[in-house]
């Protein structure tokens, strides 16, 4: 069902991200992006510390999980920001249960401490995913998107999860 993201899943990661601008819940991109626009994001990922997953379902990709540098400094290095979008289709099957269920597992082998997940305060099928794996707000940033002429707010998830 996961699988580390190739240079030929980066069409269909593009395509379930540009569904996400279209809905306004979940990035504050405001225009559909390229392949070539997403390529340098794309290479800042790898597998031996900010890893890419494509999620399956019946041999098609479905959506994609990211692991990504919360701050670039030093300090920061045991500390990541996560992403998760879900193709249209897919979303209310469980895969956002089974791709953080996933991630979770995934944690230690990259040396993770801390998760940071950045979620619009409307997105409210997101707020409840990451709330129900024992995300607590960490801090709630009023109006600093305007998507479609209205203000919304952005909240930081975060939770730990100490070295064993």
């Amino acid at each position: 069902m996961f699988k580390i993201a190739q240079k030929n899943d980066l069409p269909a990661i593009v395509a379930i991200y540009n569904q996400a601008i279209k809905t306004r819940q979940s990035t504050a991109d405001l225009q559909a992006v390229t392949v070539a626009e997403r390529r340098t994001w794309f290479y800042q990922h790898n597998v031996q510390q900010r890893p890419l997953w494509i999620i399956c379902w019946s041999n098609q990709t479905v959506g994609w999980l990211s692991l990504s540098d919360f701050n670039p400094r030093a300090a920061y290095r045991h500390t990541t920001e996560v992403s998760l979008y879900l193709d249209n289709n897919y979303q209310g099957k469980h895969l956002g249960t089974a791709a953080l269920q996933f991630m979770e597992k995934q944690l230690p082998q990259y040396d993770i401490q801390t998760v940071v997940a950045l979620i619009f305060s409307h997105n409210q099928a997101s707020q409840r995913l990451f709330q129900n794996f024992g995300y607590q707000n960490w801090g709630h940033l009023p109006q600093v998107a305007e998507l479609d002429g209205l203000k919304r707010d952005l909240d930081y998830l975060g939770r730990k999860y100490l070295s064993k």
